[in-house]
């Protein structure tokens, strides 16, 4: 049985999604690994979700349209009483970034980028 029925990676890079993807596929932790490009898309698709369905989000900071801070705005309004487990994955270095994330409850850790199997695993 795997650890979550869905990892979301929220980043509005194709490539670094796909590489991520990738490496968490090949440690069959999820059912399924889904990518998003748009913040807004991704909330649509945890909306979908059964609240039961054990969930992990991957979330880069610095997107157009809607960032990862007001991802979070919105995912604490909304759907905090899920239980998902938040992961900010940036490429930011920014202690202020850091010590934001830690305001948000939903929110369990913050990861530079890149994404490696060792940080990946220290995670779960």
């Amino acid at each position: 049985m795997h650890q979550f029925y869905s990892i979301i990676l929220v980043d509005d890079d194709p490539i670094n999604n796909l590489i991520n993807k990738r490496l968490i596929s090949k440690l069959e932790v999820a059912e399924q690994v889904e990518e998003f490009l748009e913040a807004e898309k991704a909330l649509e698709r945890i909306d979908q979700l059964n609240s039961d369905e054990k969930t992990l989000i991957l979330l880069d900071i610095n997107m157009p349209v809607m960032n990862g801070w007001d991802f979070l705005n919105h995912y604490s309004q909304k759907f905090e009483s899920r239980g998902d487990r938040i992961i900010m994955l940036s490429s930011s270095i920014d202690f202020q970034d850091r010590q934001k994330a830690k305001q948000y409850n939903c929110v369990e850790g913050f990861i530079e980028k890149p994404l490696t199997p060792d940080k990946f695993k220290n995670i779960l």
